[in-house]
């Protein structure tokens, strides 16, 4: 049945319909229309006005009276996402933001991966965006030049990805601008005259601003920058809380990341020796898995094959048994991205699901071969009942939630600690029982609960274990804690070290968010049992998803009180 929206969900909706208007990144990621030619302003007027836009929303949420039960989530939801978007801009976070992952600086480039470009006005709309950067670039360096001016920059280490990041893309030759207007056909034909013209313009002036921002970096920006990659317990604690959606202890959270990764390590050896007999190193498990044949997948057209195949299955598989998914849900596209980072990641359907979720892997140059040992539950984790389940899904219930309940609202906590919570169930529920992937899924779950340690190690200038060379944590120590507990090549490992430096308390939700999701299930359990009742897990999960992406203390108190 079909919810009569209230005055709360009229407060909702018209904060997007704001955000969308302020941040047009945004609302190309949700799938807005009407925004696609356009940038965000990054200048301090630009953060304020956002800042202002969330102070706005929560004065107007204070003077509406919840309708439901449902009202009262919103509200819980947007009071603690807003409020935590003015403190972060009152505390100067939102116009220092330089890190090698998730800053303006990728942000700019990156929803061009998501904007139509099927026909001629599509291709338009990409030659107006390009040919704003310029101008969204110049307000960027106005903030960090604000920022810096009252002694807030980011760690040289920052800086210097970055710069390096915008001179690539600044390069003529390499630049994705140069080869992404290359590839345009509108209406599959080879665009001429005006939008050619107009592409090729737009080109050149995304170059430019990339260049004009790395010769700030180079000649500004670093000779202000701190060596020091730590942040400390203030900020980290104001960006645990963002990204967790939950108030945490943060020293005893290290200790069980230490637990915790001790008690995977221990799963890991008892694998490796159920796959090659006593005495099998975890290792050597590893190094034998990846040059088993039938294990491997050659070039990526194969590898984008398996991906498709064994997300297929498992939504075949789930589907009315495990979990109740929508028609529209069971559709997800696996796709290689065009660039070359490493990482793999999902990105959500369109409101109105005329863009699919996909799951896109970034292939490193050079990488031809995929050991599926590793990636079998990636798959899960981005896919279904990973990030597709959970965010489709989510998506899906206009019936029920508003557009800033289904779309606009992200904790990174409840999203990165459904996918581990997901990846763990699947071994529940037996898709996992082949040794090999399940190692794979243990060697993903170590990776986690080691950022958990080395995060909040590095941050809070913890003290390293003796074996991880005593004294306090650093980068040094982070950097062979990481080598020793990630089997990944160092060039991908060096990447991850730089982000989790540059992006404190990230990381850690991934691994605490799937804690906090596995100790609301238990609390749903218990109340269940008090009851003379089983947890009908189906259930459960159908009531979760259904709350969307809120914070993780506004879940549990939805949940189970």
């Amino acid at each position: 049945m079909t919810r009569t929206p209230t005055a709360v969900d009229a407060v909702a909706e018209a904060h997007v319909l704001r955000v969308a208007e302020l941040d047009p990144l945004e609302a190309t990621s949700l799938g807005l229309p009407g925004h696609d030619d356009a940038l965000p302003d990054l200048s301090p007027a630009g953060v304020a006005a956002r800042a202002d836009a969330a102070r706005a929303t929560l004065a107007e949420l204070r003077r509406t009276a919840p309708a439901d039960d449902v009202d009262e989530v919103t509200v819980a939801a947007m009071t603690e996402r807003l409020g935590l978007e003015v403190e972060l801009a009152e505390a100067g976070e939102r116009d220092r933001e330089l890190n090698v992952i998730d800053s303006p600086v990728q942000g700019l480039r990156d929803v061009f991966d998501l904007m139509p470009t099927a026909t001629a006005a599509d291709w338009q709309n990409v030659g107006a965006r390009l040919n704003a950067l310029p101008s969204a670039l110049a307000g960027y360096v106005e903030s960090l030049r604000a920022a810096a001016a009252r002694g807030d920059v980011a760690a040289v280490r920052q800086v210097e990805a970055t710069l390096a990041q915008a001179e690539e893309l600044a390069d003529a030759a390499g630049s994705f601008f140069t080869t992404f207007t290359a590839s345009a056909r509108p209406d599959g034909v080879e665009p001429t005259g005006a939008l050619a013209a107009y592409l090729e313009e737009g080109a050149a002036a995304a170059r430019g601003a990339y260049g004009s921002l790395a010769a700030f970096l180079r000649t500004e920006l670093a000779p202000q920058a701190p060596a020091q990659d730590a942040v400390g317990r203030e900020r980290y604690e104001r960006w645990s809380r963002y990204f967790l959606g939950a108030r945490v202890d943060l020293d005893e959270t290290y200790e069980w990341g230490l637990e915790e990764l001790r008690r995977v390590v221990a799963e890991q050896e008892e694998v490796a020796r159920r796959l090659y007999g006593p005495g099998a190193r975890v290792r050597e498990a590893m190094d034998r898995l990846d040059v088993e044949p039938a294990r491997m997948i050659h070039g990526t057209d194969a590898l984008q094959r398996w991906m498709q195949a064994t997300s297929d299955e498992a939504v075949a598989a789930l589907a009315g048994a495990e979990f109740d998914i929508p028609e529209p849900v069971r559709t997800l596209e696996c796709r290689i991205a065009p660039t070359h980072t490493g990482g793999i990641y999902y990105t959500g359907p369109s409101a109105d699901f005329s863009r699919p979720g996909r799951m896109w892997w970034s292939v490193p140059p050079g990488v031809t071969e995929f050991a599926t040992w590793r990636e079998k539950t990636t798959v899960y984790h981005e896919g279904v009942p990973g990030h597709h389940l959970q965010i489709g899904q989510t998506a899906f219930r206009s019936d029920l939630l508003n557009t800033w309940r289904r779309l606009a609202c992200w904790v990174s906590g409840h999203g990165e600690g459904w996918a581990l919570y997901a990846e763990r169930l699947m071994a529940d529920l037996g898709f996992l029982d082949d040794p090999g992937d399940a190692l794979g899924m243990l060697d993903g779950q170590r990776l986690r609960a080691a950022r958990v340690v080395l995060d909040i190690g590095v941050h809070l200038g913890k003290p390293a274990p003796a074996e991880w060379g005593g004294g306090t944590w650093d980068a040094a120590k982070a950097w062979e804690f990481l080598r020793g507990n990630a089997n990944m090549a160092d060039g991908f490992l060096a990447f991850e070290l730089d982000r989790y430096l540059g992006w404190p308390a990230q990381a850690p939700s991934y691994k605490v968010g799937q804690r906090l999701w596995e100790e609301t299930r238990a609390a749903a359990r218990a109340q269940a049992q008090a009851r003379g009742e089983e947890l009908d897990l189906r259930a459960f999960h159908r009531t979760a998803l259904d709350v969307g992406s809120v914070g993780l203390d506004v879940l549990r108190q939805t949940l189970v009180g």
